[in-house]
This record gives structure tokens, C-alpha cells and sequence, in this order.
């Protein structure tokens, strides 16, 4: 077992994601339980990522709900085609099927719009789901998920229950700005993705910078690291410190003043926070 989980942490890798055993084995153990995973963290430090890199990895498709306070089974699950049944039941109001046949017969599934679960249900070839931001969403429809994510199906009303066709790789992902309740988390494993370690950090960056000079890449993964250490309100991510990096390496390839002056915004998304870490430059560059 353990080296399949390192099989599967190095085709993450060779997928442009890279892992720790623990997160790695959380994933491995979700593919063969058939169990969602919980990715919880703060944002930007790859949860959204992952799933994408699982997509690649296992050649599934990729579904993705965006979740967003006041978010429904309508725009998760279906909606119905109004405006096609109302044009399947003129027209059968001017044939001979009559209006009662006309009526009976427009709660079918050709009349359904299918939004990200119920697609990823029923998708015939197996997907990877991916549940963004779960906490943006209501309580309620955290309650509606349930069924779906125990017992692999859905009711919809008119139709009654719809079981999947394939069971899709789920992932949830959290960015912790509410709790979750104890009926998602148990129906799921959990992870939690926090700021990864200087050595990871500098993999990340070499990954996506792969001609910068590694002295330089260091010194810059250094003073992430050391800013995220400051009272800001909201530490660089990940993602941040790829898009500063590229940032810096357009200026060439010293850690100054000036240049992190000009770059930044890259790195830094609220004026307060560029500005404390502005004023104190002298110091965190100290060599």
C-alpha cells in the first residue's frame, strides 16, 4: 500500500502537482473507499488544484459546482425545460394527442436541464466532481448533498429517485469561513492543506518557473515565508507566490527594494498589508 501511495504522489507530480505522503494518501484512500474528500485550508493553497490534477491524472472530466451563498438544488441538481414544455404541450393541443396526453408527458428526462451533481451522476463515463467552496453555501444545502454523497443518488419529484450511472471522485473543498456540520464531514475523509514548507514551497516554484536560477528562487520562497509570519490580513498563497515570482523574474533577478516594491500587488491584495510590509522592507531584507 505504501508504495502504491507513493506511485500515485509521483503521478500527481508528473501532473504538475506536487504532495506530501499525507495528502497523498488521503487521495488514494478516497479512490479505493469510493469516499468524497474534504479538503479543508486556507484559500489559494492548491485544494482546487488537486482535483484538477486528479482529473488529468485518471483522464476523468472534470465537473465543477461553484458554491455561493443562497445556491440551490435548482442550479445544482436540474431545472426544468419550461419553455420546451410549454411548446411540446402546444403542439400537442393541436394534434391528436390532446392536452391530458400533452400534460402527463412533459416531466421526462428530455425535459431536463442537468446542472453539475445530476450531471456528474449520470455522466456514463466515471468524472471527478468537484464541490468548490462548500462553506459559501447555506446549511440547507449542505443538508440536500447527503443523500448524494452516501448513497450515490438523488429524487427528483416528478422522476422519483436517479441512482449514477458511475460513481464520480468527489472532492469538497473549504476554505473554513464557516463550520461544517457533522453529517458532511462524516460522509467524507478529511485533509487539511495548510501553507506548505519551505522545500515544498521552492518544489512549487521550480515547477512552474522551471528556468529560474534556484539561489534567487530560494531567496524569494525565503521571504514569503518570512512575510507570512507578519500580522497581515490575509497571508500570501500558493498561488500568490507563483504569480509573484513570475512578477520578480520580469525584473530580473535580484531581491531589492525596489523590486519588491514594483511587484508587490502580486503578492499582496489588500493596501494595508503592502503597506506594513512596505515599512518594514529594510528589515525583511536584511541579508
Amino acid at each position: 500500500m505504501i508504495e502504491a501511495i507513493e506511485d500515485l504522489k509521483a503521478q500527481l507530480g508528473q501532473n504538475g502537482y506536487l504532495t506530501d505522503d499525507n495528502l497523498a494518501a488521503a487521495l488514494y484512500l478516497a479512490e479505493k473507499l469510493e469516499k468524497p474528500l474534504l479538503l479543508e485550508g486556507p484559500a489559494g493553497v492548491g485544494k482546487t488544484e488537486l482535483a484538477k490534477a486528479w482529473s488529468r491524472l485518471r483522464k476523468r472530466r472534470l465537473i465543477r459546482l461553484q458554491c455561493y451563498e443562497g445556491l440551490d438544488e435548482s442550479k445544482a441538481l436540474y431545472e426544468w425545460n419550461y419553455q420546451k414544455q410549454l411548446l411540446y404541450i402546444q403542439i400537442a393541443a393541436l394534434t391528436e394527442k390532446g392536452w391530458e396526453t400533452g400534460r402527463k408527458q412533459i416531466f421526462d428526462q428530455e425535459f431536463l436541464l442537468k446542472r453539475p451533481l445530476l450531471s456528474a451522476l449520470t455522466s456514463p463515463e466515471p468524472v471527478v466532481l468537484l464541490i468548490d467552496e462548500i462553506d459559501k453555501s447555506d446549511q440547507e444545502f449542505e443538508s440536500f448533498l447527503l443523500e448524494a454523497l452516501s448513497d450515490w443518488q438523488v429524487t427528483i419529484p416528478e422522476l422519483g429517485t436517479i441512482s449514477a450511472v458511475t460513481r464520480p471522485y468527489v472532492v469538497l473543498t473549504s476554505n473554513s469561513t464557516r463550520e461544517l456540520g457533522d453529517a458532511l464531514r462524516r460522509r467524507c475523509l478529511h485533509f487539511t492543506i495548510d501553507y506548505p514548507e519551505f522545500e515544498r514551497e521552492l518544489a512549487i516554484v521550480e515547477l512552474n518557473a522551471p528556468d529560474i536560477d534556484r539561489k534567487f528562487a530560494s531567496q524569494l520562497v525565503e521571504f514569503v515565508q518570512t512575510i507570512r509570519k507578519q500580522s497581515l490580513k490575509k497571508p500570501p498563497s500558493v498561488t500568490e507566490t507563483i504569480d509573484w515570482v513570475a512578477s520578480m523574474t520580469l525584473l530580473g533577478s535580484e531581491l531589492t527594494t525596489d523590486t519588491v516594491r514594483a511587484t508587490l500587488s502580486a503578492l499582496l491584495k489588500y493596501t494595508k498589508d503592502r503597506e506594513l510590509v512596505t515599512d518594514k522592507l529594510p528589515f525583511l531584507l536584511k541579508p
